[in-house]
């Protein structure tokens, strides 16, 4: 269970045992419309992928999210170094529909 601090209020947040497990994911496919940001978690190993998760949010949480992982990411290079960029696949990866 987490709490957030908000306007003084404390918000108690519920999460099964599976969602507190988490999902690994190798890669992310993002999109937006005027409305809304899409984040397709993805977990790719060739020659096949699985979508492991997909999370809409609002363009302003969307803006959010970029400071507080790019405010981890600095962090995490302070106490372990810089992190190097894998090599990205050639291969267009995208969806199969059954």
């Amino acid at each position: 269970m987490a709490e957030q601090k908000e306007s003084g209020q404390q918000i108690q947040v519920k999460a099964s045992d599976e969602v507190l497990k988490g999902s690994y994911s190798n890669q992310v496919s993002v999109g937006h419309t005027g409305e809304e940001f899409i984040f397709d978690f993805l977990n790719v190993l060739p020659p096949t992928g699985s979508l492991v998760a997909r999370v809409i949010v609002s363009p302003s949480h969307a803006k959010r999210f970029e400071a507080a992982l790019s405010e981890n990411l600095k962090r995490y290079e302070e106490a372990f170094g810089t992190i190097s960029l894998a090599v990205v696949p050639e291969r267009k990866i995208g969806f199969k529909t059954e």
